[in-house]
């Protein structure tokens, strides 16, 4: 969809100037014009339009600035992203997929790198096996911000026109990778669990949950490129480092107003917590509502800061405000994948065990021997995790000190 005035129709009045809330809009010669790059499609406008002359219309593919023919995208590109100057560990398992995919089209993989002084991490990701790097250098690009960053990308891909394009499902990668997709007009598939290729059409097989995890859906992009999809931190393996292998960096810069945004950034508040991060932790103790209010999360961070784990948290726990989001582990939360995960007080719903299922061992503590965590726990403990948490910790602190 796109938005025009009929100019016919217009007389400048400026209501909807006073409508937009993203300064989209500006009257000359007595004719209101839309800068379709702010605006949104929200609408706004269009209700307080006395006279209709403004209107959503349908976009043709003629009107669409963008390579036609599906032949002409070659490539699979990674987006990757880094967070204070360091690449995060998403796009290493993204590359790892995307070498595979990569082989079975006989195209390229390419990383897409933005931020400051990056040149060094671009090295470290050539060696993991990738043929190019695309490296957009700037100052103004140190920190994510949604419109650098995203008019950035959609200037690479315009430029370069890759065949399918892979970023994390993280807060980043969700916020940024659906606007770009908008402006290229391309389709998205997000939170993937698997990624494949129908050789034969060159179509990007993409996995996903669906109807709340009871369904495994896989989508396909047949008429559009690029295809594009977000992974789920996790659930695949990193490429392996290759420091002897070879691949080009290619600088690119673009002006200014590429960089330019209608917000500033004001300071950057790290979440502090005691233990390690969550996607990161081979031990996870995560739980749920059988702890019965937030003050014996304490049981839950006490083992996890004995075994030098992280602590998660049911969706349950997290929406009665017990734990932040930043903890949650499921569906709609984190996919994780430690060698050990400890569940307490978690029943199991489907929503959570899809994110963290493939944990090497799964320890479930629940007092209900019906619980659906145990048909995928490794060793599953029945009874009360207020006198089995407390003794467990007390065995640990006793086995570790010797």
């Amino acid at each position: 969809m796109s938005i025009k005035v009929i100019n016919e129709k217009c007389t400048g009045c400026k209501l909807c100037i006073k409508a937009c809330p993203f300064a989209a809009i500006e009257v000359k010669n007595k004719k209101a014009e839309i800068d379709l790059d702010k605006c949104t499609l929200c609408s706004a406008c269009i209700e307080v339009c006395k006279l209709d002359a403004i209107v959503l219309t349908k976009i043709s593919p003629s009107e669409i600035d963008f390579p036609k023919k599906l032949e002409e995208h070659k490539g699979v590109w990674v987006f990757c992203e880094q967070k204070n100057g360091v690449v995060q560990s998403v796009a290493y398992e993204l590359l790892g997929k995307g070498r595979d995919l990569a082989d079975i089209l006989g195209v390229e993989l390419c990383g897409v790198l933005l931020g400051e002084n990056m040149k060094d991490e671009a090295h470290k990701v050539v060696h993991r096996g990738v043929d190019k790097v695309y490296l957009v250098d700037s100052p103004k690009l140190r920190h994510y911000q949604d419109e650098p960053y995203t008019k950035t990308l959609i200037k690479l891909i315009k430029e370069y026109s890759p065949e399918i394009v892979l970023c994390g499902a993280t807060s980043i990668g969700r916020s940024m990778i659906s606007r770009v997709a908008i402006g290229i007009h391309a389709g998205l598939t997000a939170d993937c669990t698997a990624l494949d290729i129908d050789k034969e059409n060159r179509l990007l097989l993409q996995t996903r949950p669906a109807f709340g995890g009871n369904i495994m859906a896989t989508i396909i992009c047949p008429n559009h490129r690029p295809q594009m999809s977000t992974v789920r931190h996790k659930v695949m393996k990193e490429a392996e480092i290759n420091n002897h292998y070879r691949g080009k960096i290619i600088e690119v810069n673009y002006d200014g107003d590429t960089y330019g945004s209608r917000t500033k950034l004001l300071d950057i508040v790290e979440e502090i917590e005691e233990t390690i991060n969550l996607t990161e932790a081979d031990i996870i103790v995560s739980g749920g509502r059988g702890l019965r209010n937030p003050e014996n999360f304490k049981l839950i961070e006490g083992l996890a800061k004995v075994l030098g784990g992280a602590v998660g948290a049911s969706r349950a726990a997290v929406d009665s405000g017990w734990k932040t989001y930043s903890h949650q582990v499921g569906q709609t939360g984190k996919t994780v994948c430690p060698k050990i995960y400890i569940a307490c007080g978690i029943s199991g719903q489907i929503q959570h065990l899809v994110g963290m299922q493939s944990s090497d061992v799964i320890v479930a503590i629940n007092k209900d021997p019906h619980a659906p965590i145990f048909t995928v726990a490794t060793y599953g403990i029945i009874g009360d995790l207020f006198e089995i948490l407390p003794e467990l910790t007390k065995k640990f602190k006793e086995v570790l000190k010797k």
